[in-house]
């Protein structure tokens, strides 16, 4: 009789492979879905009281909501590939993408995400994407829509549609080879490096992004409009590559959407598919060390993980999705470390650092502002500068503003708004005193927001105020000097020359989530899950349909 499955179904009387996956973020809860599908029996070892990691939600006592973290969520098939998964049957191949992926196309309104999504959470569209609110007042809704930008280009700076049309189409192409052709590959050698070199010279991907968009816009805000999108995933449009500049086709063809409760209903939705295939989730499980057994390279093999508490357990694999920085600084022996020494590990440059304010106000006027608004401040190469190279604080600052009541009102209380305002800020490497700068930050973010006029009389309206700063990223999620992102994706932390997502230093254990290929942002996580299942899959024989 010929097995369902797609390689032999195991005798009952063998034993299943077992895998531990630390951290239960985006990145680790995809991880432990796929494991679970690809037959193995997986715990997830959570730190916290809760599901998600960075994207952890909070609810307060006085009835608000709020997510602490990611809030944009693009490619909703890659969370319908998750939800479509079965125990014991994977599905590792590259996904179809839908027709409006090569027409250009995409979905404008109603709900979205796909039928076994729709089982687990709603996903609605979100339009425009982005208010960008400049300094002095005016603003440009980005939506996606050639039409509308055109008309706003025209509006704001006449000067920049001929060049507009040139960039749309030199990111279009981008996007296909860059995300459509390579999303997933993984760069886990030079060899495959080596050979989309050419590409990348070719599409001139390999230059800063804010260089590249500089080609084709001569007005600032038109620069800043193409650009600014990598702050989202910690990447300085001064720095990063412009294959980034994809990020504008990927928006533009499956759109931005927004999980109905909160980004935390996404989570809870991962959360109870992953316990449907069977994996198990602990709490207040922090990971104290990976144990690895073995002295000589190439004989070094993770085989569990001790606690904190002292328990340890064993299992076939480890898999980390906690920061690369301290996965390795803090959990692996530096006996067991050459690649990932601690000596290239420090030296690596980390994302910046933000402070968050999460806050709750009476409603009751009509607002000038969108769910998501970007908040540009009067200075924007020389505030980068500031913030990523000499890593200190200026007089300035542009913000992030997320208001999910807009579009969902049951995160706050009946009459209310939840808010919170996310502002970048160098990173703990910079020794700033958190303690005396934090407050003073988080009232003048709040400040700004009120004397834009965008919530007019904001701070004599509060109903709820708290904020975190890179404190919170270093203490409570356990992320090295306070990063957001992880390493930050400059050219030279890319592809190849990003953490792997198999260890170069320890057999059978493994990195999946930002720090690792393909980078941050929540669809990269999501490739980074299938990057990882798939290594995982090659390396214990199993005969996945994997296709390159």
């Amino acid at each position: 009789m010929t097995s369902p499955l797609p390689w032999p179904a195991p005798s009952p009387y063998t034993r299943r492979k077992t895998a531990l996956v630390v951290g239960s973020g985006f990145g680790g809860l995809a991880l432990g879905i796929r494991l679970q599908s690809l037959g193995f029996d997986t715990t997830i070892l959570e730190r916290l009281d809760g599901p998600g990691g960075r994207a952890y939600q909070k609810r307060t006592p006085d009835g608000y909501v709020f997510d602490m973290g990611p809030t944009v969520i693009t490619v909703p098939h890659f969370i319908e590939e998750l939800f479509a998964l079965e125990r014991d049957r994977a599905h590792l191949d590259d996904p179809d993408y839908p027709p409006e992926v090569l027409s250009g196309e995409r979905v404008r309104g109603g709900v979205s995400g796909g039928p076994r999504t729709s089982e687990y959470v709603t996903l609605v569209p979100i339009l425009p994407f982005y208010r960008i609110v400049f300094h002095d007042g005016t603003f440009f809704d980005y939506d996606g829509d050639p039409d509308s930008t055109r008309r706003q280009i025209a509006e704001l700076a006449p000067q920049d549609l001929a060049g507009y049309e040139r960039f749309h189409a030199d990111a279009e192409a981008i996007f296909r080879r860059g995300f459509l052709e390579l999303g997933y590959t993984h760069f886990g050698d030079v060899p495959t490096m080596l050979r989309v070199v050419p590409d990348l010279l070719k599409l001139d991907a390999v230059r800063t992004l804010f260089s590249f968009t500089s080609k084709y816009f001569q007005s600032d805000k038109m620069r800043q409009v193409f650009s600014f999108e990598t702050l989202l995933v910690g990447g300085n449009p001064l720095n990063v590559p412009a294959i980034y500049a994809m990020i504008h086709f990927v928006e533009k063809t499956w759109g931005i959407h927004y999980a109905l409760g909160g980004t935390g209903a996404l989570v809870r939705g991962l959360v109870r598919k992953f316990g449907e295939l069977g994996g198990t989730i602990r709490y207040g499980a922090g990971v104290e060390e990976i144990v690895v057994d073995g002295r000589l390279p190439g004989q070094r093999t993770a085989r569990g993980v001790r606690l904190e508490s002292g328990e340890e357990l064993e299992a076939d694999l480890v898999a980390s999705n906690g920061d690369w920085a301290n996965t390795y600084l803090k959990r692996v022996p530096a006996r067991a470390r050459l690649v990932n020494s601690d000596l290239r590990v420090r030296a690596a440059r980390q994302s910046m650092g933000l402070l968050v304010v999460y806050f709750g106000f009476r409603g009751g006027d009509e607002l000038p502002l969108k769910h998501h608004n970007i908040l540009l401040g009067p200075r924007y190469e020389a505030l980068l500068t500031e913030i990523f190279g000499k890593k200190v604080l200026g007089e300035d600052f542009s913000q992030y503003l997320h208001v999910p009541t807009l579009t969902d009102p049951d995160l706050a209380p009946a009459g209310h708004h939840a808010a919170y305002t996310l502002v970048p800020v160098p990173h703990n490497g910079s020794g700033i005193d958190w303690a005396v700068e934090g407050p003073r930050l988080a009232d003048a973010a709040l400040a700004d927001i009120e004397a834009r006029g965008l919530i007019p009389g904001l701070r004599g309206r509060l109903t709820h105020f708290e904020f975190v700063t890179p404190d919170y990223f270093e203490g409570t999620l356990d992320s090295y000097l306070g990063n957001a992102f992880g390493p930050e994706p400059q050219l030279v932390q890319s592809a190849f020359f990003r953490p792997h997502n198999r260890s170069e230093d320890v057999r059978n254990l493994y990195l999946v989530g930002a720090g690792a290929q393909p980078g941050a942002g929540t669809p990269s996580v999501m490739m980074s899950a299938k990057m990882t299942a798939r290594l995982i899959a090659e390396d214990f024989g199993i005969h996945a349909d994997i296709r390159r």
